[in-house]
């Protein structure tokens, strides 16, 4: 008896201090939820735009509108993963457009010129190849040089732009091969709408969401993965942990390339015209959209279903606000807004948390 009460006495003694210890640790506040999950905060501000536009707007709320989001979107999303990736290792690219219209362009005249009945699955291969290629290319020069990835894609920006006007063509280019043409028509699904218009889901959707599960499966099941978040969270430690830096830097870039060698080929096709001068100045929707959708200009964070929500959100702004009378001028203004009210949220959660 007198054994079981001094037990009993030993555990209010061990439960005394942990009681006295519980109430000091302090559920998150909001704000350091929305770190840890941003993307409800970019999920928010959609369902906010997506109700005060369906408001003014009733033709808002149809089946079209989401087919022209994924249809204006696909180019912006597969620019998006491929800025994923280079944010989530510390890094920053500036070229892909660049690498888009040089692998478009050239590729698009050279096939017409030599073999106009190619199959579009080579000319996507050719695209994608050479998108690497030059991708590679501002891997190398990171990874040797030690400079900071945003100078030298700037220099390679102006560098195959220059290239590509100087030695290639400055002309727009109608004349593309018929399978590119025949693909660029080919709809996935379509419907006609109460007006009696024909609402397309283009086929080339398809590579978005396949370049959305490649780019989940590498940064969240492979080793590549892990080393690109490992780099961007600390250069040393991911070098003192075993990660080959150069190979991370390698893939980084020359995955980058190839989404944007992909993106240039579907333009083209989608559109039925080659311009050089294409896709000039979409970077910084490019960047807002991935950054809106939680990814830290430092590096080391990033999820795909973010930076989509952010290519929606970024998208929305774009193309469908002015259904409700909102000039074009003010887009910039409202995607800036965005990301300001997102970085302050996101710097005070850090700094509650």
């Amino acid at each position: 008896m007198s054994e079981s009460i001094h037990r009993v006495a030993q555990t209010s003694q061990v439960k005394a201090p942990l009681a006295e210890v519980a109430p000091q640790v302090r559920k998150l506040g909001f704000t350091a939820r929305l770190v840890r999950n941003p993307e409800w905060f970019t999920l928010g501000l959609i369902i906010v735009t997506c109700l005060v536009v369906g408001t003014l707007n009733p033709r808002f709320f149809q089946f079209a509108t989401i087919f022209d989001l994924l249809h204006s979107g696909t180019t912006v999303s597969l620019f998006a993963l491929g800025t994923l990736v280079v944010l989530a290792s510390g890094g920053i690219d500036v070229s892909f457009t660049a690498i888009a219209a040089f692998t478009m362009y050239s590729i698009t005249k050279a096939v017409f010129a030599w073999w106009p009945d190619a199959p579009f699955a080579l000319i996507l291969l050719c695209g994608a190849l050479g998108g690497v290629l030059l991708g590679l290319i501002n891997g190398v020069l990171v990874h040797r040089l030690k400079a900071p990835s945003l100078i030298v894609t700037i220099g390679t920006q102006y560098l195959y732009r220059g290239l590509l006007l100087t030695f290639v063509g400055t002309q727009f280019f109608m004349n593309i091969p018929h399978s590119m043409d025949s693909f660029g028509r080919l709809p996935l699904f379509f419907y006609h709408t109460n007006d009696g218009l024909r609402a397309v889901l283009p086929v080339s959707v398809i590579a978005l969401f396949l370049a959305a599960g490649v780019t989940w499966w590498l940064l969240n099941r492979t080793m590549m993965g892990r080393g690109v978040y490992a780099m961007g969270g600390s250069l040393p430690i991911a070098e003192r942990l075993g990660y080959n830096l150069r190979a991370i830097h390698l893939f980084v870039f020359g995955y980058t390339g190839m989404l944007a060698g992909i993106a240039g080929i579907l333009h083209v096709s989608t559109n039925r015209l080659a311009n050089p001068f294409d896709l000039v100045g979409t970077e910084l929707d490019v960047i807002a959209a991935v950054i809106l959708g939680g990814a830290r200009i430092t590096g080391g964070t990033g999820t795909v279903v973010g930076t989509l929500l952010g290519v929606v959100l970024v998208t929305l702004i774009n193309s469908v606000l002015i259904l409700v009378g909102v000039p074009s001028t003010w887009q910039k203004v409202i995607i800036g807004a965005f990301i300001l009210v997102a970085g302050t949220l996101f710097a005070l959660g850090r700094r509650a948390r």
